[in-house]
């Protein structure tokens, strides 16, 4: 049998396909520690988390991520040139969306923390866009989104089902920080 060649992927290559690995892994973390919080700070949660009826786990990631402000906003070029109310956008115009996950106008109560939003349905393709918007395969979204709500499920599930204590820390999260996280981390020590 000949010998296999293997030829080196050059540096940039090889740091782009690192990050590919690396920058999926840190996010979907960063939404953990955010079901951690949400646990901590609002309990009620963690027994519908062990039931998990009706999708529930599902519910509650998709509310993790619209609550949550792992990118504060969104940033993107114009594909076209648009109008937004009454405004102009040339095409290759850098957009800034903030505040799109707390805006009254699109969601009721939008300071309060409540999964039913999303009971027994996915977000609408626009609905929520935490981690981009229009379509994975011609759009600006992530293509894990789906993978990241399935992991964000089974792991707030996990930790609603862990016997811990979060001992005292600071878990404000600062909006000065991108992506932000609770100042502290967020701790818990498990009891044995």
């Amino acid at each position: 049998m000949a010998p296999r060649h293997r030829r080196a992927l050059d540096a940039h290559t090889a740091a782009v396909e690192i990050l590919n690995i690396v920058r999926p892994t840190v996010g979907i973390a960063w939404f953990v520690t955010f079901a951690a919080h949400a646990l901590h700070r609002w309990p009620d949660h963690r027994e519908q988390l062990r039931k998990d009826e009706s999708g529930y786990a599902d519910a509650f990631a998709h509310e993790v991520r619209r609550f949550y402000p792992f990118a504060p906003f969104v940033v993107g070029l114009a594909a076209d040139d648009l109008y937004w109310h009454g405004e102009r956008i040339p095409r290759g115009t850098m957009v800034l969306l903030d505040g799109h996950n707390h805006d009254p106008e699109l969601w009721s109560a939008p300071y309060s923390f409540d999964p039913r939003r999303f009971a027994g349905r996915p977000p609408y393709r626009d609905e929520l866009i935490p981690q981009g918007g229009g379509d994975a395969y011609d759009g600006h979204r992530c293509p894990g989104e789906d993978l990241t709500v399935a992991l964000l499920s089974t792991l707030s599930t996990e930790l609603a089902r862990l016997d811990y204590t979060v001992p005292e820390q600071d878990l404000t999260i600062p909006l000065r920080r991108m992506p932000t996280r609770p100042s502290s981390g967020f701790v818990l020590s498990r009891r044995p």
